[in-house]
């Protein structure tokens, strides 16, 4: 793998010397010392083209040479256009679609291998020529036999070596980062490429995005958000995919939406809204909504509808992680600073002994000066970054499981400004989260809980049998036994304390299961089982 990662080094080298990108890193304010190596690059005193290319045009086809994993890092940049200046960020915007498609000859030799069939025996009409080209794969409009419209999605072929070149080289920097720098073993690089590998590899097979795409589908049935399209099982394999061919107007596509009279206000805050209910209704997101993935349906422009294609990258979070993602998000909105930095304690993002004092009131520093700008001036994006380069100093843990939900979230920011500026990102988030926590809180929600609990019971029966068991029947030779018999003790207690507590509130005139006075007891049965299952 080393030899691939120098390998790839020198290739990395060359894409930049052909593309003079060392241009932009010293059009950029350095120190001197750095800006003196210009001298120690010979390519630097060879004349210019005439009609060189531009900056953005550059970078982009540098991005192409480079591969997949740079395209797609170019994919997420062209979002930013509060980061990047226009002209760099019109051409990224070439990355959604427009990659250079590989030789159409190739994409049917390859289908016809994956489905065992001539494509003129599955397809009463295929097309040659690519409808769009992207990182991973490109894909072909046909029409199945049964008459229905449908595109052809095959992978590119010759991937996986250049992708494993990539990532060896991406490791070898993580794993020299984290030995050199205690800031950088903080954000775990070796443990955040190693979430991507599995995602960049995760992308390449299609019958995992073509259940994806059913899965998103079916969460979206008959909702006036977002519509996803249909998948064909029966023509699916691991490099090809047969979906429903969608007709809509590309995100980005400005001039068609305003000329159709598109309510471009309700369709970026439907964008948040759609968002949001994939986060924390689902639990189960799109994690790559970049534009060249996302179209708006033409039937009803006064009620915009987003369609989402490419679900090959999707997230997800645990019941802990969502909670404590919105109580954070609505103590920002509150300003409860306090809130904010007590939740990062006790969920582990900061160390256990950080000062909540302190911490409070660097968070403090950084969201007053950001909070008196009117809200629709406000980035949530350049909020994150500013808070993550606060809470360093506090040795914040970077969390792998939120990094597909940050890139997200900075997609969704970018997309929804571009389509209204004015678009308030906080206001239009706030009510839907705070509907979300008192749902969540709701006696429905919480004899929903005690049903799934219920259902646990005879299980329980099994581990409390267990440890009646392992109490009468000791390992007299196993040295962590008076620890665990302590346990075991005081799981008993807990369990017996919890049961006979409820029945005797409920006894005692307790309106329901979910009544506040049952609580204590729901504390006390949930304790015991939590020894019970730590044993």
């Amino acid at each position: 793998m080393k030899l691939l990662a120098v390998r790839r080094l020198f290739r990395i080298q060359r894409v930049v010397i052909r593309y003079r990108l060392d241009d932009l890193l010293f059009a950029m304010p350095l120190p001197w010392w750095l800006m003196s190596l210009r001298l120690l690059m010979p390519w630097r005193w060879l004349p210019r083209k005439a009609q060189e290319a531009s900056r953005g045009a550059r970078l982009r086809m540098a991005l192409q040479d480079l591969g997949p994993i740079f395209i797609k890092f170019g994919q997420l940049l062209s979002t930013r256009r509060d980061l990047l200046p226009a002209d760099v960020a019109d051409e990224l915007m070439l990355l959604q679609d427009r990659v250079p498609p590989f030789d159409p000859k190739r994409a049917v030799e390859l289908i016809e291998a994956q489905l065992g069939a001539k494509v003129s025996e599955v397809f009463s009409r295929f097309d040659v020529e690519p409808l769009a080209s992207a990182s991973v794969a490109q894909v072909h409009a046909a029409k199945l036999k049964s008459g229905e419209e449908v595109v052809v999605k095959v992978v590119r072929p010759g991937l996986k070596p250049v992708i494993a070149q990539d990532l060896a080289w991406l490791f070898l920097i993580a794993k020299a980062a984290e030995r050199l720098s205690a800031d950088a073993r903080r954000l775990h690089p070796v443990e955040v490429v190693g979430d991507y590998e599995k995602t960049i590899y995760d992308e390449l097979d299609l019958l995992r995005e073509a259940a994806n795409s059913s899965q998103l589908r079916r969460n979206f049935e008959g909702s006036e958000l977002m519509y996803v399209p249909q998948v064909y099982w029966d023509y699916c394999r691991p490099k090809v995919l047969v979906m429903e061919r969608i007709y809509g107007v590309p995100v980005t596509d400005m001039a068609t939406l305003a000329d159709q009279r598109t309510d471009m206000k309700l369709l970026a805050e439907r964008g948040v809204e759609v968002f949001f209910t994939q986060v924390f209704r689902d639990s189960f997101f799109h994690a790559d909504m970049h534009p060249g993935n996302i179209f708006v349906s033409t039937v009803n422009p006064w009620s915009p509808k987003y369609i989402a294609i490419d679900c090959g990258i999707v997230g997800s979070l645990t019941d802990e992680d969502q909670d404590y993602l919105a109580r954070n998000l609505i103590a920002f909105f509150k300003r409860d600073y306090r809130r904010v930095a007590q939740l990062h304690i006790d969920s582990g993002w900061v160390p256990a002994h950080t000062k909540v004092n302190e911490f409070e009131a660097a968070i403090r520093t950084v969201c007053e000066p950001i909070f008196e700008k009117p809200l629709k001036d406000i980035s949530f994006g350049q909020v994150l970054m500013r808070l993550f380069q606060t809470a360093r100093r506090f040795n914040m843990e970077v969390q792998p499981q939120l990094v597909l939900l940050q890139k997200t979230l900075l997609n969704i920011e970018g997309l929804g400004r571009q389509l209204y500026p004015d678009l308030d990102l906080w206001s239009t988030a706030k009510p839907y989260l705070e509907r979300w926590m008192r749902e969540r809180m709701s006696p429905k929600a919480v004899l929903s809980n005690i049903h799934s609990q219920v259902e646990q019971l005879p299980h329980l029966a099994d581990m409390t049998r267990d440890l009646l068991e392992r109490l009468s029947q000791p390992h007299l030779d196993d040295p962590r036994l008076p620890r665990q018999r302590q346990d075991d003790h005081w799981a008993l207690r807990l369990l017996g304390a919890g049961l006979l507590g409820g029945g005797a509130t409920l006894a005692a005139g307790a309106a329901s299961l979910t009544a506040p006075a049952v609580w204590p007891a729901y504390l006390m049965l949930a304790a015991g089982l939590y020894l019970i299952v730590r044993r």
